[in-house]
């Protein structure tokens, strides 16, 4: 056939390299650009690579790069953002138990939260999750209007955890955890409040790198116009960040399979 097209064989292996080339680069180009998507525009490079290997194919952070460069796939975590600056302190007595010792737990034996402001409809509305030292899992949220202690008793009542097994739950001083209400529900199932010390944020480390997460990859990227909607988005959000989103800190896999698999080698 070459000799019949006057063309070299070279040529020939060369169009056949270059064109199979081609199709590899335009079938990775289009796997990090579905990655992206279907994860909230909140992958980076690092979790991309990540979610290409648990597809069988490797790739460098670099390659991935200079994809996300060319389709201007920019990563929510790229955009900074500002703060609202709380002055409320909660002055209780209670000391801090879990001493920034956030590793080595047993299941739902050690609980952090905290709360965060959201705009709805150019009004504050807030948020409040309750995190799993265990595995990183969002295991309690509440969402409302106002930021009070019976918005933390909301997001403790939705846990579907055996509150026998809960032990220590950790909180900073926001005057909203300064409460009776919330005491009488820690006391009725015999677990300990534990405080961080005034003016140390990294008392709470993990709920508020759970929160920086939170408000880059869900609350900075929707708008949202009622507090049913925020409601409705908030869940379906807690969904994939317990089921799908990859963590690095369990090393790259979901707080659920994380779960599954300690749970499997445990007796």
């Amino acid at each position: 056939m070459c000799k019949c097209l006057k063309i070299s064989r070279q040529t020939y292996y060369t169009f056949l390299k270059t064109n199979q080339k081609n199709k590899v680069t335009v079938e990775l180009e289009s796997a990090v650009i579905r990655i992206f998507y279907d994860n909230k525009k909140a992958y980076g490079t690092r979790r991309i690579r990540r979610a290409l290997k648990n597809e069988r194919s490797q790739v460098s952070r670099k390659t991935i790069s200079k994809i996300m460069k060319k389709h201007h796939l920019i990563s929510s975590y790229q955009t900074k953002k500002y703060k609202v600056i709380n002055k409320s302190i909660n002055n209780k007595a209670e000391s801090n138990l879990i001493n920034q010792k956030f590793n080595h737990h047993y299941l739902c034996q050690v609980l952090v939260s905290d709360l965060t402001y959201v705009s709805v409809n150019n009004t504050w509305n807030y948020v409040c999750v309750i995190c799993d030292l265990y595995n990183r899992e969002i295991v309690g949220y509440a969402c409302g209007r106002n930021k009070t202690a019976d918005l933390v008793k909301e997001a403790l009542r939705s846990m579907k955890v055996d509150f026998k097994k809960i032990n220590i739950f950790h909180t900073d001083r926001g005057k909203e955890f300064d409460n009776q209400l919330i005491s009488e529900v820690l006391n009725t199932h015999n677990i300990k409040h534990s405080l961080s010390k005034k003016g140390c944020p990294y008392d709470n480390a993990v709920s508020e790198a759970t929160f920086k997460t939170i408000k880059t990859e869900f609350i900075y990227a929707n708008h949202f116009e009622t507090l049913p909607q925020l409601k409705q988005e908030l869940a379906a959000y807690v969904f994939w960040y317990n089921n799908i989103r990859l963590h690095s800190t369990l090393g790259y896999i979901t707080p659920v399979e994380y779960k599954q698999r300690k749970q499997k080698i445990t007796p």
